[in-house]
Formats: C-alpha cells, structure tokens, sequence
C-alpha cells in the first residue's frame, strides 16, 4: 500500500466568519481519492493527524492530505462541516461537550463519550471513534521552586496564594463556557492576581523562564518533562474528562468501510504516558511530528493482527 503522505499547512491569522465559507485553497486540491484529514497547531494534534493519515494510506487506496495549524476546536469541527475535511483526528470529549455541542460539562467520562457519539451521529452526520486511549485534561504547572516556596501540590493549596501569582492561560480558556475560567473560580473560590491569555505552545517556555508564575497547560505535554514541572492535582475534579478521538464523515465511512476498520486498530493504543513521550520527541528532540507518527506505526506494524 501507498506510504505517501502530502501534508497541508493552513495557517489562520484570525477566527472569521467559517460558518458559509470554505477553508482558502482547499476545494480545488479536493480529490475523490484523497481523504483531508485536520490536525491542529500542538505537536500531539499534529502527531495524531500523522497517525491517521498512515493508517488510512496503509489500509486503503486513499491518498491523505494533513490540514495543520488549525488553532481551535471550532476552526476543526467548521472544516469537517464545510467538506474541507473528511476525518478530524485529535478530538477531545470535554471540548466537544462543551464547545462543539454547547452542553454542560460531565464529570463521568463513559457517560461523556457515550454523550458526544450519540450527538455527533445526530446533529452532524459524523462518527465519533473510540478513544486513542488517553485523556488529555488540562493542569495546572509551576516550576520546583514555586511548589517549594508555597508548598503547592494540589489546585486547592493555591488559594492562598493565588492574589500574588500571575497565571498564563491558553486564550480559548479565558472565555470557555462551564470548564473555563469564570467555572474554575467559582469552583475553586479564587482568582489569580494576574491571568493572561497564551497560545498554548508558549506557556511551557514562559513558566520556566519565569516569566509566570503559574500555567495551564495538557496533561500529555512533553515539555513537562522537558521542563521538569510539578503538575498540580484537581483535587476538586473541575476539569471533565478529554480523551482524545479521531472523527470521521459518514458520508466517508459510506464510500469506504475500511476507514474506519484502519482508525479503529488505533483504539486504547495510546496511554497518557505513551502519548507525553511522543510529544516529547517532537517538542524537546525537535522530531517532526510525521516523522514521529511514522516512527511509531512502524514499530508496531501499523498494528496488523498476528503481529
């Protein structure tokens, strides 16, 4: 089968009207025998397009083409609502409930995935696959020299401190509805002296450079390593669960049964561990995410059976 894997960098300067317009210089690459694929502007979205891709091409007669640098959830969901994309691959629950399909948080995460397959099916047209097998929350990270100072080892120990700690934040957080942080305060019952919003990519380098006090970054992250940060326990369980998922078009799993025969190989195959290493090779040994991907089916036979 074809190894061949063309990648597409889509680069978006603002979020604009996405609602009745395609995404620029997509439809006329568009082919019958090519499958778009979104993965998104973090090395795991990246790393997790590259995935797909792969077992798409290893699988099926399709070509793929990898759709990168798509900033938010909204940005992916649009593209496969467009027809720009066939397959999105690095869902995650807790976004989807809350953002994609506007409903309150769930703390349950089989409830939460059931919830998201159920609705995807029937107000979109689309499958929402199972897990990769890991879940991808969001956490709280303070250099060792913070925890020690405060003596930080869960959320709760910050309230404290919380009025002399400027925090950074990836910017879609500040305005997330019911896991974000108006939700987080009442919650937890406090707010930081300073918040400010981040690309996600940066608030690693800015805490260890000290530039913040405190970030909020992903659980599955290799710059925590890098960095050798201290994550902070959600002692109150106020992030909802996020495991991560590929979702496909039915219209595509019409034409073609095999994809999701292929996707599904990918199911529980990845643990929280298993995907912060992956990260890390690309973030801190500066791997190319395909290159990681590629690395990874390889060593695992693309997962064929007997194998």
């Amino acid at each position: 089968m074809k190894r061949k894997l063309q990648t597409l960098l889509c680069t978006f300067i603002a979020l604009v009207t996405l609602t009745s317009c395609s995404l620029p210089g997509l439809a006329s690459n568009a082919s019958k025998n090519t499958v778009a694929i979104t993965g998104g502007i973090t090395s795991e979205a990246q790393i997790l397009a590259a995935l797909v891709a792969g077992m798409v091409e290893h699988y099926t007669d399709y070509d793929t083409t990898i759709i990168n640098n798509l900033a938010t959830t909204t940005i992916n969901h649009q593209a496969m609502m467009n027809g720009d994309a066939q397959i999105s691959a690095a869902r995650y629950t807790g976004t989807d409930l809350t953002t994609t399909l506007g409903l309150d948080p769930v703390k349950d995460p089989q409830e939460a995935f059931q919830i998201v397959q159920t609705e995807f099916k029937k107000r979109f047209k689309q499958t929402y696959l199972d897990s990769y097998g890991f879940d991808n929350t969001y956490v709280f990270l303070v250099r060792k020299d913070t925890a020690e100072k405060y003596g930080l080892k869960k959320v709760s120990d910050l309230q404290k401190y919380a009025n002399e700690l400027v925090a950074g934040v990836d910017t879609a957080w500040i305005t997330r509805v019911g896991d974000g942080y108006t939700g987080f305060k009442e919650e937890y019952g406090f707010s930081f002296q300073q918040i400010l919003p981040m690309q996600i990519g940066l608030v690693y380098d800015a805490v260890a450079a000290g530039k913040m006090d405190i970030v909020l970054g992903y659980s599955t992250d290799g710059r925590i390593a890098s960095y050798d940060l201290v994550m902070l326990e959600d002692d109150k369980k106020f992030f909802p669960p996020y495991d991560a998922a590929p979702v496909v078009a039915d219209e595509l799993l019409k034409k073609e049964p095999k994809i999701k025969d292929a996707l599904a190989k990918l199911a529980g195959v990845l643990d929280t561990e298993q995907m912060q290493q992956l990260n890390f090779e690309a973030d801190n040994n500066l791997v190319e995410p395909s290159v990681v991907a590629a690395e990874f089916l390889s060593k695992h036979h693309y997962f064929e059976e007997g194998k």
